[in-house]
């Protein structure tokens, strides 16, 4: 049988690097030929080699640059000529504005765009009008919209004009699904996480709430230094690891949050880590008070990991934790919420160790990656066939 021919693009190279690990080589197991495309990035050679696909670089950025933007459009549909895809396959907002009006103009047969969190929930005014117009162009120049959660399709439905027909959630949720034995505690691991105590230092017995994402104003950043700032006048074995960039050309956190993670001494900002587990074996809680997401990824590897969770009453968050049952519910922007389940973990051992087993549990039985991948490769065979 000839090979399906697949395109999955996004805007930057880390997203394919990380949001993807091991699907695109899944894929190409199951006889599909895989080619990629993004922005100029350190992460193309890593995961291009990982996962055995050839990369293609475009003029993609993540700002509103019109000319810049066209010009990504003719090379990137110059190129899906010359390759002739069944398939193209976006994630990323301006990767699916740029993509699907490509293949579109390429006339590329089925081209499918991935939702995994949306800006313009956070943004007013012109901005969100400049938004929305693009993800309505979007979803009009696709022949399938993918929203990763469930809740985020019902906002779509609500709040975007769009062929409801076109509109599937792929399996329960997850643009990739979690490897359940990848994120788990090993003994090499808590070695490392031991390690990494001691190079904070932190002291074995102190409590560590952790953070992984980027470090912008739209992760909930703001509340959440603010909720740990009081936290720590409360208990002084308490400290916070924040893992990942900073991104001020973007979404910058205020100048008082910036302050405070720089001059703390139990606030630990650590950087972007290609490797979180050693990370999360060290920490006790994880926190991702974020105002938006998708489906997050990196709150099913903290679950996997076995960590009691808070999150925030958001799309996709919500469907992986259900409160008082797997993990802390709160509400989003909400710095004194934070802060009560916060404090509820730290003062109950018993609870953080109930909330962890059952949201491991709740992952490998909903979110295993091998289903997400089987039930993307069901949906390609079946467009195709």
């Amino acid at each position: 049988m000839k090979p399906i021919k697949l395109v999955r693009i996004t805007t930057v190279p880390i997203s394919l690097d990380l949001l993807l690990r091991g699907q695109l080589k899944f894929m190409r197991e199951q006889n599909i030929e895989v080619f990629t495309a993004s922005a100029d990035g350190p992460e193309i050679t890593r995961f291009s080699e990982r996962e055995g696909v050839p990369h293609k670089i475009f003029p993609l950025t993540r700002k509103i640059t019109p000319f810049i933007d066209m010009k990504a459009v003719v090379e990137l549909r110059n190129w899906l000529k010359e390759i002739k895809p069944d398939i193209v396959h976006t994630h990323t907002p301006k990767a699916g504005l740029i993509g699907m009006m490509a293949a579109l103009w390429a006339g590329v047969p089925h081209r499918l765009h991935t939702v995994a969190g949306m800006p313009l929930m956070e943004a007013t005014g012109t901005k969100r009008k400049i938004l929305e117009a693009a993800e309505r162009v979007t979803y009009s120049c696709a022949t399938a919209v993918y929203p990763n959660s469930m809740n985020l399709k019902s906002f779509i439905e609500s709040s975007i004009p769009v062929d409801k027909q076109k509109l599937k959630v792929i399996g329960k949720g997850s643009s990739n699904g979690i490897d359940t034995d990848f994120f788990q505690n090993t003994p090499a691991l808590s070695a490392q996480g031991s390690n990494l105590r001691n190079s904070l230092g932190i002291g074995e017995k102190e409590l560590v709430f952790t953070f992984v994402g980027r470090i912008v104003k739209d992760k909930g950043i703001n509340e959440l230094i603010t909720a740990f700032l009081k936290l720590s006048e409360i208990r002084n074995d308490s400290h916070l690891v924040l893992v990942g960039p900073f991104e001020d050309h973007l979404d910058p956190v205020s100048a008082d949050t910036r302050k405070a993670i720089t001059e703390h001494p139990r606030i630990h900002s650590v950087g972007f880590q290609s490797d979180i587990r050693p990370y999360l074996s060290m920490t006790d809680v994880f926190v991702f008070p974020s105002y938006r997401e998708g489906f997050p990824n990196v709150v099913l590897q903290a679950a996997s990991f076995q960590l009691p969770v808070i999150v925030t009453d958001i799309n996709g968050c919500n469907e992986i934790i259900a409160d008082g049952e797997n993990g802390i519910i709160v509400p989003a922007k909400d710095s004194q919420a934070l802060l009560e389940a916060m404090n509820r973990y730290a003062s109950n051992a018993d609870l953080r160790g109930l909330f962890g087993l059952a949201a491991r549990a709740s992952v490998v039985d909903n979110y295993s990656q091998s289903a997400i991948w089987q039930a993307l490769l069901k949906e390609y065979r079946e467009l195709v066939q």
